[in-house]
């Protein structure tokens, strides 16, 4: 099969042959239909993050069951699917509680004994969130995906892999968001433009998007956000006391940039909660007024929309079917696994909202 090697950081992504294994027990090889172009991919491409050489990226795409191994149970080949890095074994205290998002994830992954999933001239080649979506095939545990009816377009479904379900997901599962509240989004691309229709669906009475770029945040209004502020020529911690007389009660950082998770949070009233979605660089800190915390302000992270994806995405693919969630008005550009070089460099100029590629 083909797919796009990760050779280290700085270094364009080579389209190359990859040898992929046959599925163990409980693993599931996914014909990758889309994969969405995540900015977490560009933090490693980028070297804001570090993995291991060679590597497939990619962890947000949909696409059709070609294989099952034993005791697979869950689908069986021709099921439509999404994929999601919160792959859960269902046994550890987290998945227990309520947390499978948290999950250990020991128990759905290869061994160092164990043969590897992809081998590239006869090196075995690294599973990037245990997906690895810029292939043409995927070799997954069964509790990474989740089954979907089969009259959802694959190219919108591979965004709620991840994008949406962390944008709209912080908002609903991670903040709860109430009806009648104020929402300001840091970051309009693919993950905050989820946040702020889920901010939408949840009721919000006034939602601000803050961004630097015009084209992002004229998309933010055709979305659903009631305001918006131009970060290159505004202060937006100002603008978003103005606009709401006092500050925010909840803000989301979708960006990962220590500037923009300090603005939201200054940019919260009394008692507000500023929720990280975006991923920091490694090592990175973040500075607040120690003095602030007597507002009863919090400042909280969020992972992937602190999902219970199976439940969840069922629930985004129904509010999508019917015209409450966009998602086609998000993918930017449809492009093909050749262009993933590109779909890169589109994304660091802004140009997009969702680069998608697609397979055949």
């Amino acid at each position: 099969m083909k797919a796009a090697i990760f050779h280290g950081p700085h270094q364009p992504l080579t389209i190359e042959e990859v040898d992929i294994d046959d599925p163990g027990p409980r693993e599931v090889i996914v014909k990758t239909a889309a994969s969405g172009v995540c900015h977490s991919d560009l933090h490693y491409v980028d070297g804001a993050w570090s993995f291991d050489t060679p590597a497939i990226l990619g962890h947000e795409a949909a696409g059709i069951v070609e294989l099952v191994g034993e005791q697979v149970t869950y689908v069986q080949p021709g099921d439509h699917v999404i994929c999601c890095p919160s792959v859960f074994c269902g046994m550890c205290e987290r998945c227990m509680t309520g947390q499978p998002y948290a999950c250990d994830r020991e128990a759905v992954t290869r061994s160092a004994e164990e043969p590897p999933k992809y081998t590239w001239n006869g090196q075995g080649v690294a599973q990037f969130a245990h997906l690895s979506t810029y292939a043409e095939k995927m070799l997954v545990h069964e509790n990474a995906i989740v089954r979907i009816r089969e009259d959802m377009p694959l190219d919108a479904a591979a965004l709620i892999g991840c994008g949406v379900t962390t944008g709209f997901g912080a908002v609903v599962n991670t903040a709860k968001v109430q009806p009648g509240s104020s929402v300001a989004v840091f970051g309009v691309g693919g993950v905050g433009l989820a946040a702020v229709q889920g901010s939408l669906v949840a009721g919000a009475r006034m939602i601000i998007a803050v961004d630097t770029v015009e084209s992002k945040l004229a998309k933010a209004r055709e979305l659903g956000a009631t305001h918006v502020v131009d970060a290159s020529s505004n202060d937006p911690v100002q603008a978003i006391h103005d606009l709401t007389g006092g500050g925010a009660d909840h803000t989301f950082e979708a960006i990962g940039l220590k500037l923009t998770v300090e603005q939201a949070y200054e940019a919260l009233r009394r008692g507000g909660t500023a929720t990280v979605i975006g991923l920091l660089p490694a090592g990175e800190k973040v500075e607040i007024d120690g003095r602030s915390l007597l507002d009863e302000k919090t400042l909280q992270g969020s992972s992937m929309g602190s999902n219970r994806f199976r439940v969840d995405m069922p629930r985004y693919i129904d509010f999508y079917m019917q015209g409450r969630l966009k998602l086609d008005e998000m993918i930017t550009r449809r492009m093909r696994l050749e262009d993933v070089n590109e779909a890169f460099r589109a994304m660091k100029a802004g140009e997009v909202a969702r680069s998608v590629l697609m397979f055949d």
